[in-house]
């Protein structure tokens, strides 16, 4: 009979190269997964303006087409037949504590005057960041002055977009 002699097991230089090699993936691979996110986030943002600006053009076309001029509405969401699902109304005039977008993935509408329908759409993303879009809906006074609105491009919470989005 043969005497055979059985390894059970890895040696410790063996469980170290694993160790290594799970290491180096993982710092190749986490970074990567972290971009991805944020690119699907930013593209999901993208797609909510983009119907959100399909409807506000539908909005203006349908007031054209009832009441003879294009007007928009003072807050951008009531444009939407379907508005996403994880929007709040709970935002509130600046200067009495205005409410943005403070939850993961909220879309709230934040009133700033009244009197010419402007404001500012702000998100939330799921790393915290927070978002906005500035909103004017133009001219509706029920006079042929009134004209449609400007959105301007997403910027950080805060610093006001310059450049137009949509008009």
């Amino acid at each position: 009979m043969k005497n055979h002699k059985h390894n059970n097991g890895f040696t410790l230089i063996e469980l170290i190269m694993v160790m290594i090699i799970l290491g180096i993936l993982s710092a190749v691979a986490i970074p990567r997964y972290l971009e991805t996110i944020e690119k699907s986030e930013i593209a999901s943002q993208d797609a909510v303006m983009t119907k959100l600006t399909a409807a506000l053009e539908n909005y203006a076309q349908h007031k054209m087409l009832t009441e003879g001029r294009r007007i928009w509405p003072s807050n951008p969401f009531d444009a939407l037949e379907t508005q996403p699902h994880t929007y709040t109304d709970d935002a509130t005039d600046l200067q009495t504590a205005a409410v943005d977008a403070n939850v993961d993935n909220e879309w709230t509408f934040v009133v700033e005057t009244w009197e010419n329908g402007t404001g500012r759409i702000t998100h939330q993303r799921a790393d915290n960041t927070r978002w906005e879009w500035s909103y004017d809906s133009g001219t509706n006074t029920g006079t042929d002055d009134d004209a449609t609105g400007t959105v301007y491009e997403r910027s950080a919470l805060g610093t006001r977009g310059t450049v137009v989005l949509f008009q």
